[in-house]
């Protein structure tokens, strides 16, 4: 990641958002921002471990998977945004609202246009585990919304770090427009230093007038983030499994025989041909003639011949 500002950050209705308020030389252990990275170490950990994150990162993401991811993405944020808004002159969260550097909300209904159309309102819905995570984060912003701290800090600090990385694994592995389609959510046009805004994020929290108990609350509350966030993975690992492979560099999957031939990938009106249509069933359809049968069965006798002889 970048190490170094080279022009100040335009924040709210226009104000500079100068860099010069980090203070990085003056942290504490007992700074908001170093009890939540040490009390969340292991639920970090866990959750860059989970099946979903480790084949992602491996480029084994399918698709219409990443697709549902966004989606899952979408709905969370759309949560969280909605709360930050409402307690953006909250003085136990207002220190932390930068809505022109980190909203997701335009850049993820960017991505959900490119992959589902104009009306990608009316194709999606919100799952069982990422309404889970919405409510908590709903009850969190209307009941207690120190705690919004917590879930703002694990997302958006997260996306500015390892969020970069998955960006360029998504993009090469899915073949996405160079040009960015797709993956805008992971693209903050208004912060041009990552590192240096993230220590700018970790000074305004250490600065939040909180007390030991509440800030403990928070580090509780961040490690439930990271849980809602690995049960949506595990959600999304789930229905990945159960999803047909996709064929690599665009073709079609293979077809099982099973359901209307014309739903198979290989039918001929797919392919643009005149042909008899899937392969599969032309392959069946020939070992039913006599013949074949015949040839097929002189060719097994002597396969195992051969196969006795050389044992022997």
């Amino acid at each position: 990641m970048p190490s170094a500002l080279e022009s100040p950050e335009v924040g709210e209705e226009g104000d500079i958002l100068r860099y010069e308020e980090i203070e990085n030389d003056s942290v504490s252990p007992m700074d908001l921002s170093e009890l939540l990275k040490e009390g969340t170490k292991e639920s970090h950990d866990r959750a860059e471990n989970t099946q979903f994150v480790k084949d992602f990162l491996k480029g084994r993401i399918k698709k219409e998977l990443f697709k549902l991811a966004t989606v899952a993405l979408h709905f969370t944020y759309s949560a969280l945004e909605e709360e930050m808004d409402r307690n953006k002159n909250n003085p136990v969260f207002a220190p932390l609202y930068f809505p022109a550097e980190l909203h997701r909300g335009e850049a993820l209904a960017k991505d959900l246009k490119y992959f589902y159309g104009e009306d990608w309102k009316e194709k999606i819905q919100c799952s069982e585990a990422t309404q889970q995570y919405v409510d908590r984060i709903h009850h969190v912003g209307q009941h207690e919304p120190e705690l919004l701290v917590a879930h703002a800090y694990t997302r958006y600090m997260g996306d500015l770090s390892g969020g970069q990385v998955l960006k360029k694994v998504a993009q090469r592995a899915l073949k996405l427009p160079s040009t960015g389609e797709g993956i805008q959510f992971y693209v903050f046009d208004n912060v041009s230093n990552a590192q240096q805004f993230k220590q700018l994020y970790r000074a305004r929290m250490n600065a939040l007038e909180l007390d030991k108990n509440t800030k403990e609350r928070i580090v509780e509350e961040a490690n439930k983030a990271f849980r809602f966030n690995m049960q949506v993975f595990d959600e999304l690992d789930k229905i990945g499994r159960s999803l047909t492979e996709e064929a690599q560099d665009g073709g079609f999957p293979v077809h099982d025989g099973k359901g209307d031939i014309r739903k198979c990938p290989y039918y001929a009106d797919k392919l643009g041909t005149a042909g008899p249509g899937c392969p599969f069933h032309t392959a069946v359809g020939l070992a039913r003639q006599p013949l074949v049968q015949l040839v097929l069965a002189a060719c097994v006798a002597v396969a195992a011949g051969a196969a006795a002889w050389y044992i022997l």
